[in-house]
């Protein structure tokens, strides 16, 4: 699963919640030293134009469900600047009043994606001592409420990043990106 920097907003409405949130595409993000990120634009557009089912969770769990396509309380779509959704949060369960009181303490306020690279869709590129991965093209799944809008490190030391390339063919595809 991915992450980096993003924004949440919200709004109370009649019947519900509105959250905001954005996913800026084209900013580097430096997810531990001298291992650098960044998704080019339009990079989740396979999935979001193809109308397929995309999630709103809470921390990327997916018994935390906030909002859906399905259900028709999310929107999401991509400009050249971000990945943008809104969603409506009705409550009526323990994860949606739990991350609402969480926003409202000012506990959460990041956003992660939660995608998966194919084969193809990314470049690992050599920057004197480090790294940078240009994601161009992502399956995006979900996008998610977060403490810390960025990798933690025991999640990114599990990669092994190399500027070479390298087979994939015995990878389970969720797993890919992890290469």
């Amino acid at each position: 699963w991915g992450a980096a920097s993003g924004a949440l907003e919200l709004r109370a409405t009649e019947g519900g919640v509105r959250v905001s949130g954005r996913f800026p595409y084209n900013v580097e993000t430096e997810l531990v030293p001298g291992r650098f990120e960044v998704f080019e634009a339009r990079a989740f557009s396979g999935r979001i134009e193809a109308g397929e089912d995309l999630h709103l969770l809470s921390g990327h769990d997916y018994q935390k469900p906030l909002a859906s396509r399905s259900a028709g309380s999310l929107e999401i779509r991509e400009t050249p600047e971000a990945l943008e959704f809104e969603a409506r949060i009705e409550g009526g369960t323990s994860w949606a009043t739990d991350f609402l009181a969480a926003y409202k303490a000012g506990l959460v306020r990041g956003l992660s994606p939660g995608f998966r690279v194919p084969a193809g869709g990314e470049t690992i590129e050599r920057r004197g001592n480090g790294l940078l991965r240009r994601i161009t093209r992502a399956e995006l799944f979900e996008v998610s409420t977060v403490t810390r809008p960025a990798f933690e490190a025991a999640q990114v030391e599990a990669r092994s990043w190399q500027a070479e390339t390298c087979d994939r063919s015995h990878v389970h595809p969720l797993k890919r990106w992890r290469l």
